[in-house]
């Protein structure tokens, strides 16, 4: 039994796990989420504002004594998309560096192996498609995770990284929300031809699409106007691309305040979560999908059965050793 911590910070939110392990397995876990909108302005300006950096440590500051008080003997930090694509990156890693966390930028590939391995202890000897669209980027990775008692079996066939986010495609197509007509079609002008070519890459597209993120747990909990958020219910919901269009259709005529006040969505969330819902739409159709599986499991999962992995002196499935910090 081990107790560990592990962190991300992306482009919308950042997140903190604390999970107790055994065997490589999450047997208890919390979770905290805060909107910290890291990558406000990025797409535009290439830099994280200080207000941006500053919501960022106010959340680290409360995971940090979370983490403390939980009893976690390390700690893994990474960032992802949003800090890919600043100059001024440095700026937030030594300040995350002050509080005694040791910050990984991580490439794409590895965010969706950490993603996919996450998902995947929940359909083993399956193959599948997991998706994690985030603030400013969509990872997708097709595999199949078999585990043994001669050792975990891991392929992965096509794992990629999308610049497609709904941070990104709010900042970079819609003056206003609602969108005009013109302004949401040129986002899925641009987006489209980029799942397609993912999805030509394969020589078989898997029957089962696994999403992850912000933007699918929202959607659930507006289609089903879940007041109170329960994450059980959630996990392994599936959700049908007539349940998204029909919830691009509501919001797509929304001002931010109307989108905030529908059931199941975040306030904070609100000014990106039209342009998330189109983005998995445009997946969806892009793949010939008329229904994915929504995952609460992601990135956070995959890092902690890592730092165990890690931690054991085993060379991780994934290809990708984090840095652990203990505080």
């Amino acid at each position: 039994m081990v107790k560990l911590a592990a962190i991300d910070l992306g482009t919308v939110s950042s997140r903190l796990l604390c999970a107790t392990m055994r065997d490589g397995a999450i047997v208890e876990s919390r979770k905290h989420t805060v909107i910290t909108d890291l990558g406000e302005g990025v797409d535009a300006r290439g830099v994280f504002s200080a207000a941006a950096i500053e919501r960022v440590m106010d959340a680290c500051r409360e995971f940090v004594d979370e983490t403390r008080s939980y009893g976690a003997s390390r700690v893994c930090t990474t960032l992802t998309s949003a800090a890919r694509d600043v100059s001024n990156g440095d700026a937030l890693l030594e300040q995350l560096g002050d509080l005694g966390l040791e910050p990984q930028v991580i490439p794409g590939e590895v965010e969706a192996r950490l993603t996919f391995y996450g998902v995947a202890h929940d359909f083993p000897g399956e193959r599948i498609a997991v998706a994690d669209s985030g603030g400013g980027s969509t990872e997708i990775v097709v595999g199949t995770y078999a585990p043994s008692s001669e050792g975990d079996a891991f392929a992965l066939e096509c794992a990629r990284s999308l610049d497609i986010g709904c941070r990104r495609v709010t900042e970079r197509f819609f003056s206003a929300l609602p969108p005009r007509g013109e302004e949401l079609d040129a986002a899925v002008a641009w987006m489209r031809p980029q799942f397609d070519a993912y999805w030509r890459a394969l020589d078989e597209r898997p029957d089962r699409l696994i999403a992850v993120g912000g933007t699918v747990t929202s959607l659930v909990a507006m289609v089903h106007e879940l007041t109170v958020y329960d994450s059980r219910f959630v996990h392994l919901r599936d959700l049908t691309i007539s349940q998204v269009e029909n919830a691009i259709a509501k919001m797509r005529a929304m001002g931010i305040e109307e989108i905030a006040a529908l059931p199941g969505i975040q306030a904070k969330r609100a000014p990106v979560i039209l342009a998330g819902a189109v983005v998995m739409r445009e997946l969806m159709r892009s793949g010939g999908y008329d229904r994915l599986t929504v995952s609460e499991n992601s990135l956070l999962a995959g890092s902690a059965a890592t730092m165990c992995e890690a931690m054991a002196g085993e060379a991780p499935v994934i290809g990708w050793t984090p840095t652990l910090s203990a505080l």
